[in-house]
């Protein structure tokens, strides 16, 4: 929900507010006048009675474009039309001495009130030059000032200049300190706007934590405090392990409650000089002064890492996650906000590496790593343009007969030294730097091609295992690649197997389930890889048309002489079983986990037992020793 604040109230509103305002004041103060001459002219006679009349008439025509909402016209004739009839009565009788003259003061407030500075200099200097001409003529002797004998009449007089001019200045004051109350409360409300404004800028909605701009401001307080007592400054960076399944499979909702949760959690593991900072998305930034001795930091660390692991529960549902910390340090690792962040999360992602749910310190190291990370991005982009990639087979066999039935194309690329780059540094590179599916859509093609070529030299019932990048899916276009990969190399859809990761069943579920559907009613077939790594949710499988299930080697390796990995590989199996699903099992490299693993009732296996990926040209030979 978008809330908008504005600084100060619409300057148009306010334009029209005080119109009307001006307006009706100026029909308030016409309509008095207007009745003050009527009871003047009742007391009058001869020539002032005339006069008088004049006035009366004019105040009505300013009183009639008053109504019209004619402001400024009305304005002109009502001051105007008073000011001529002043000074007519004034000139007509007393001269400088007249009772006409109590009446100009009042003109000037009405003009600079109501009217325009044009219309308030005008009368001004009218009036000025009115009095001089008065005195000028009364002292040469051209005018005669008539003093009429006092009578109560002149009392009427008096009052109605007097009541007049009263009652428009009342009503002006009034209304004058009405506006200032009115502005007061409008400034009360623009600062409080503004106070919020500057509150909004500077923390984060959601959690209600500093955000990344006040968190540079903190810093470089902190970071004062902590020269002033000779401190050191620790800055941790938290990344959830994860989160992005959260979202996805609970919605955005559910992982805005787990965020503002965690926050809280983070707040109250800090004392008063710590401060935690929503740096963005699932990232926190914590702020904290420390000593030579590192070791508070690192408790702290690890309790944050706790904290962050106790299960969230979230719409009635516990949520677990994990995060990852790294640290950098003012002023071993320098003293820069933006060059601390920077330090710091490339610890975190080494944490991350690390096997996550841990933290880790910065050091010089990592910017090598980093470069070298960089370099071997900008080689990988040339080696996609250039094809220097080749794809290696490893065969997988049915274990209680030997039989080699298919193979899986693992991607290489070899080096003009005779070495391999290996696909643990590349292939996440290329995944990180969006070039996963132009090198997964080479690798689809040429291993379609090369299944075809292999079956042709009589290995006719031969099946190819492709790995597949959630990239490929997110660009909704797999199916078509598939189908021109298998019309291009004339293979069977029967003939090829895509082997998808766990993490990835999860992702997007709507999306990938519809192109997997579509692709298993070509006939292509789907393999769960490196199952038990991840999520192991075998309803998962069920949803998703797998067929086969991929045990990770990282339960087959130490199978003979692990106790705790027997068990779970053998609930794996059963599970499996019971689903209807194949089992491959990674790894195989002896003998005895052989027939371990055939005892357990797996299906299938791959490893070194039998080959090592090999290249396409010596697949024969290995395929036809095995016949």
């Amino acid at each position: 929900m978008l809330i908008k604040y504005s600084s100060a109230p619409d300057s148009t509103d306010y334009q029209q507010k005080f119109f009307h305002f001006r307006l009706r004041r100026l029909l308030q103060i016409t309509g008095f006048t207007l009745f003050g001459l009527f009871m003047a002219m009742v007391v009058a006679s001869g020539t002032t009675k005339l006069l008088i009349f004049a006035g009366c008439i004019a105040l009505a025509i300013a009183l009639l474009c008053a109504l019209k909402q004619r402001l400024l016209l009305s304005a002109y004739i009502l001051l105007w039309s008073m000011a001529i009839m002043l000074s007519a009565l004034a000139f007509n009788s007393g001269g400088l001495r007249d009772l006409a003259l109590l009446g100009f003061p009042g003109l000037l407030v009405y003009a600079a009130l109501l009217g325009s500075v044009g219309l308030f200099y005008s009368l001004l200097i009218f009036v000025l030059s009115f009095c001089t001409l008065l005195t000028w003529l009364t002292l040469s002797g051209y005018l005669q000032p008539f003093l009429p004998t006092l009578t109560w009449q002149h009392l009427v007089f008096v009052a109605v200049i007097l009541l007049v001019t009263g009652f428009s200045v009342y009503l002006m004051v009034r209304d004058m300190r009405l506006l200032m109350q009115s502005l007061q409360q409008e400034n009360i409300k623009v600062r409080a706007s503004r106070k919020e404004i500057e509150r909004l800028a500077h923390h984060d909605p959601l959690t209600e934590l500093p955000n990344r701009i006040l968190g540079e401001q903190l810093y470089t307080q902190m970071l004062a405090y902590c020269r002033q007592h000779q401190r050191q400054l620790a800055v941790l960076f938290l990344d959830l392990d994860n989160f992005k399944p959260v979202n996805d499979s609970l919605g955005h909702s559910a992982g805005d409650l787990l965020l503002r949760e965690l926050a809280q959690r983070l707040s109250a593991l800090l004392n008063e000089q710590q401060q935690v900072i929503r740096f963005g998305g699932d990232e926190f930034l914590l702020l904290v002064p420390c000593d030579a001795d590192r070791s508070p930091v690192s408790s702290l660390a690890q309790n944050i890492i706790t904290s962050a692991t106790q299960p969230f529960n979230i719409m009635q549902t516990n949520v677990v996650v994990s995060g990852s910390i790294g640290i950098a340090v003012v002023p071993t690792d320098g003293t820069e906000f933006n060059v601390l962040c920077r330090k710091a999360d490339l610890a975190m992602y080494k944490a991350k590496g690390d096997g996550r749910n841990t933290f880790r310190y910065y050091d010089d190291k990592l910017d090598q790593d980093n470069i070298d990370k960089f370099n071997l991005l900008q080689r990988l982009r040339q080696a996609i343009r250039q094809q220097e990639f080749s794809l290696h087979y490893q065969p997988k066999v049915t274990l209680h007969s030997g039989h080699m039935h298919s193979v899986e194309a693992l991607l290489r690329w070899p080096q003009s030294d005779g070495s391999m780059i290996s696909p643990a540094d590349f292939i996440p590179l290329a995944e990180q730097c969006g070039l996963i599916a132009e090198l997964g859509n080479w690798v689809l093609q040429e291993a379609c091609q090369a299944c075809a070529r292999l079956r042709a030299q009589g290995f006719s019932t031969l099946r190819v295992a492709v790995n597949l990048s959630y990239v490929q899916f997110k660009n909704d276009n797999l199916e078509l690649l598939v189908q021109q990969a298998l019309l291009a190399a004339r293979l069977p859809a029967s003939a090829l197997e895509l082997e998808l990761t766990e993490s990835l069943l999860i992702s997007d579920t709507d999306l990938i389930q519809q192109q997997l559907n579509s692709l298993s009613k070509l006939g292509v077939t789907f393999a769960i890889d490196d199952f038990g790594t991840g999520y192991s949710n075998l309803g998962y499988l069920r949803s998703f048309n797998a067929t086969t299930l991929k045990i990770d080697r990282s339960f087959i390796s130490s199978l003979c002489l692990s106790e705790r990995d027997e068990p779970l590989v053998q609930a794996i199996i059963n599970m499996a079983a019971s689903l209807g699903l194949k089992t491959v099992a990674e790894g195989i490299e002896d003998e005895a986990t052989l027939q371990k693993l055939i005892s357990l009732g797996c299906d299938d296996g791959q490893g070194f037992y039998w080959s090592p990926a090999i290249p396409e040209q010596d697949l024969p030979a290995l395929l036809h020793q095995q016949q």
